[in-house]
C-alpha cells in the first residue's frame, strides 16, 4: 500500500464497514473518485462483504479508486477480538497516512474508525449516517445500548453528516447530538444512465420473454430484513388478485432470498414473480418497470428510488425515515403507511390503471432526482464542508482560485 502525504493536499481517511451494493458504498466510491487529484489526497479502507449481499469492488475500480480492505472489520452489533485487532489496524493505517480527515460510514465502521482516528489524533472526525439502526433493526435493549454509544461517539466527533433531513430529526430526538452539530448532504449519484434509460425500453422484457401487454412491479435491492420484500409479496397477492396482468420483479439478493421465493410459493404468486438476483443493467430493468415498490421498514435515502425517478419511473414507498424528503406525494411518487399492503397495492394499481398520471409523476421524478441527486452536486457540496472543517480547526490550504493560476 502507497501512503501520499504532499503537504499541499488535503488528506481525506474514509472508513466504511463493507463496499456492499447500496447507496453508502455509491457515495463513497463517488467520493473518492470524483473530488479533485490535485487538491485532495485520499484513502478508501474498506471492511468486508458476505457472500449474499453484493459487492462494489468492480464499480470502484473502474472509477479508478482501488480501496485498502481489512479483513477484520465486519458489520456486527456485537464487539469480537476480532474488533481490537481491526482497531489497532485502522490505528496503524491512520498513523502512516497522517490524514486532516477521517470520515467514517456505517455502524461498525463508524466505531471502529472514529476510536481509531481519536487514539491517532486525528484533527477532524466526521461521521456520514446514510440512515441508521437506531430502530427497526434491533429489538428495545439493543436500541439502547446503540443510542447510548452514537451518543458517545457523538461527543468527540466534530461534524455529523445526513443524507436527509428526516434522519437528521431521528438523531435530534435520540439524543445523539444538537441539529447544530448535524449537516444534511443528499447523496449524489451518476444519474446519466438512468436518465437515458427511455433508450433501453424493451430490451429487459424481449429477456424474460415478457409480453408489452403485461404490467411490471418491481423491487430492487438487498433482500433482508428492514426492506420488507414479505410486505412488498402481500401487496402483490392484493395487485394481482385485482389485476391478473401484472407481473413482480424481484431484483438483488441476500440472506431471506429463500425465505421470501418460498413465501411466494405459499401466497400462490410463485408464477407472477421473477427474481433476477443482482444485476449489472439496473436501468434496462428500470426503463420496463411501469412501477417501482420501497417497502422498507426503515430508510435513509433509498437508492433504488432515485434510480427510479430519473428513469421517470413511478415510486410508490413506504413513509419511513428519509423518503419523505425525497418524494413529494401524489407529485413525484406515491407515500404509504409503514407495514399497509392495501396501501401499496392500492397505491399501485391506482398508478397502473392511470397511465397519464403515471407519466406525469414519472416526469416529475425524474426533473426532481436530475436536479438535486447528481454526483457534481455532491462533490460540490463535500469539498465546501470539508474546507469549512479546515477552516474551523486554522488548518489553511490555499485557495482553489490562487491553486489554480500558479500563485
Amino acid at each position: 500500500m502507497v501512503f501520499h502525504s504532499g503537504e499541499d493536499k488535503i488528506r481525506i481517511l474514509r472508513v466504511i464497514g463493507r463496499l456492499n451494493v447500496g447507496g453508502a458504498s455509491i457515495h463513497v466510491i463517488n467520493l473518492s473518485a470524483g473530488l479533485d487529484p490535485d487538491h485532495f489526497d485520499q484513502l478508501l479502507v474498506i471492511g468486508k462483504e458476505s457472500r449474499d449481499e453484493g459487492s462494489m469492488l468492480d464499480y470502484a475500480r473502474s472509477r479508478g479508486v482501488w480501496p485498502h480492505r481489512i479483513e477484520e472489520i465486519v458489520t456486527s452489533f456485537n464487539l469480537t477480538p476480532r474488533d481490537v485487532l481491526a482497531l489497532k489496524k485502522l490505528w496503524s493505517v491512520m498513523r502512516r497516512y497522517r490524514p486532516h480527515i477521517v470520515d467514517t460510514h456505517t455502524a461498525k465502521a463508524g466505531l471502529l474508525g472514529r476510536v481509531a482516528a481519536r487514539l491517532a489524533g486525528v484533527p477532524i472526525i466526521v461521521h456520514t449516517y446514510h440512515g441508521h439502526v437506531l430502530h427497526g433493526y434491533y429489538g428495545p435493549a439493543k436500541n439502547w445500548a446503540l443510542r447510548k454509544m452514537e451518543k458517545s461517539l457523538a461527543w468527540f466527533t466534530d461534524r455529523l453528516v445526513t443524507v436527509s433531513e428526516q434522519v437528521k430529526n431521528d438523531l435530534v430526538g435520540y439524543g445523539v447530538a444538537g441539529a447544530e452539530r448535524i449537516s444534511v448532504i443528499p447523496l449524489g449519484l451518476d444519474l446519466e444512465p438512468f436518465l437515458n434509460a427511455h433508450k433501453l425500453r424493451g430490451e429487459f422484457r424481449r429477456e424474460k420473454r415478457l409480453g408489452q401487454e403485461l404490467k411490471l412491479v418491481g423491487i430492487v435491492g438487498r433482500v433482508f430484513p428492514i426492506k420488507n420484500h414479505r410486505l412488498f409479496l402481500e401487496s402483490a397477492v392484493r395487485i394481482a388478485a385485482r389485476d391478473p396482468a401484472t407481473r413482480f420483479v424481484v431484483v438483488g439478493d441476500g440472506v431471506l432470498r429463500p425465505s421470501i421465493e418460498q413465501q411466494a410459493r405459499r401466497l400462490g404468486i410463485a408464477d407472477r414473480v421473477l427474481f433476477t438476483g443482482w444485476r449489472s443493467d439496473l436501468p434496462r430493468i428500470y426503463a420496463d418497470l411501469d412501477v417501482l415498490v420501497v417497502s422498507s421498514d426503515n430508510e435513509g435515502t433509498p437508492m433504488s428510488a432515485i434510480e427510479a425517478m430519473a428513469s421517470s419511473r413511478p415510486v410508490v414507498a413506504t413513509r419511513v425515515g428519509g423518503v419523505p424528503d425525497l418524494i413529494q406525494d401524489y407529485q413525484t411518487g406515491r407515500l404509504v403507511p409503514p407495514g399497509d399492503p392495501e396501501g401499496i397495492a392500492g397505491a399501485v394499481l391506482d398508478l397502473l390503471s392511470d397511465p397519464k398520471k403515471a407519466r406525469d409523476i414519472g416526469r416529475k421524478a425524474m426533473l426532481a432526482a436530475r436536479a438535486r441527486y447528481g454526483v457534481t452536486r455532491l462533490v460540490y457540496d463535500m469539498e465546501h464542508f470539508y474546507r469549512e472543517l479546515l477552516a474551523e480547526k486554522s488548518i489553511r490550504f490555499a485557495p482553489l482560485e490562487q491553486r489554480q493560476t500558479g500563485s
